[in-house]
């Protein structure tokens, strides 16, 4: 295969804002493969690399984690040149004891590939084989695209012991909340309610089938008035915010599940006397393992979730700035993409006129 010499890349040199620019191809070290970035999801990650809170992140950085692509070259022992893929973006030690006893997603010195090293906000991509797991190709890409995410959604529900019949309540309905309830409804979940405050959300959850609370109705009156005063079964934080961190114990029933998905970016005060006194079980979930993502990548090719109605968005690579805008903007576009195949606004306008 030819390929270029360089190519283009969205560039984070340590500011607020981000630039496309030509970069040299990357390395591909021997074994490797190189993969053909289709899609690249964002998400609140990559914001806080943006925004320079992230505590490894380093400039500059080609950012992405997100990582859906079709293999350019094929790397040894892994899929062949052609195969469209997601991607498992983590890189583990394989020596501490978590890595020693199968729990490499829980490494001592976790990194991932478009944090700790260059991601696929780019027309190409280094990874090793082995983090490579193959789609179909019949499968629409922005669906594909979503399989990172899922992947957390399913991961938070096996953690969560839901083994069918329970009630449900998830916090918070960006893209990991909205498939956390979808992924606990197709676990059979007897109902879901999803509480977000942003309007635009809520409905798009709503549409989805799920119950929801009505705006500027207390979410814990809700709850609990639905469950008849004992509260749900099984609680999803998926919003990572003190405001939910003060409410999850008040809607969970006696001798119920917590289930923290949403990553605290510090130390948040938590009810630890509700825990004791209704003897909770409190689970917390680090993104996915292996498994994880090759169950995503089942419940897409099989359209078990209906993943086609989620409204998502792609942007250029020359137009990063505004796709981080709209993706943190908690509207009704539930993910947003940054991809090389889609054409600049500017420029498709251009050629329309």
């Amino acid at each position: 295969m030819n390929l270029p010499q360089t190519m283009k890349a969205v560039l984070w040199n340590g500011s607020a804002t981000l630039e496309a620019v030509d970069v040299p191809m990357p390395e591909v070290p021997q074994g490797w493969a190189l993969i053909k970035t289709e899609y690249t999801g964002l998400c609140g990650t990559d914001f806080s690399i943006l925004h320079g809170t992230h505590p490894r992140a380093a400039a500059p950085l080609i950012m992405g984690h997100e990582i859906t692509g079709t293999v350019a070259v094929a790397g040894n022992g892994g899929p062949m040149a052609g195969t469209r893929v997601t991607v498992e973006p983590l890189i583990h030690c394989g020596h501490c004891h978590p890595c020693q006893h199968g729990n490499q997603h829980v490494c001592g010195d976790l990194k991932l590939y478009g944090i700790d090293k260059p991601g696929s906000l780019a027309e190409f991509v280094a990874l090793p084989p082995e983090v490579l797991v193959p789609v179909s190709g019949t499968v629409p890409v922005t669906e594909v695209a979503l399989a990172e995410p899922l992947a957390v959604a399913i991961h938070a529900v096996s953690r969560s012991g839901l083994q069918g019949g329970e009630n449900v309540v998830v916090l918070g309905a960006g893209p990991i909340g909205l498939l956390t309830a979808l992924v606990a409804r197709q676990a059979g979940a007897a109902s879901v309610l999803v509480v977000e405050p942003s309007v635009e959300r809520s409905d798009l959850a709503k549409s989805l089938g799920f119950e929801t609370v009505a705006a500027q109705a207390d979410p814990v009156e809700v709850a609990m008035a639905a469950t008849g005063g004992h509260g749900y079964d099984i609680v999803f934080d998926a919003a990572g915010h003190p405001s939910v961190a003060a409410i999850v114990t008040k809607v969970v029933r006696v001798r119920g599940t917590v289930v923290i998905v949403g990553v605290y970016k510090k130390p948040t005060e938590l009810d630890l006397q509700a825990l004791n006194f209704l003897e909770l079980t409190m689970v917390g979930t680090r993104v996915y393992t292996r498994a994880d993502v090759e169950a995503a990548v089942a419940m897409i090719e099989a359209d078990s979730l209906g993943l086609g109605r989620l409204p998502v968005r792609s942007f250029a690579l020359e137009e990063a700035n505004q796709a981080f805008e709209l993706a943190m903007s908690a509207g009704a576009v539930v993910k947003v993409f940054i991809s090389p195949l889609t054409e600049p606004r500017a420029a498709a306008a251009k050629e329309t006129n």
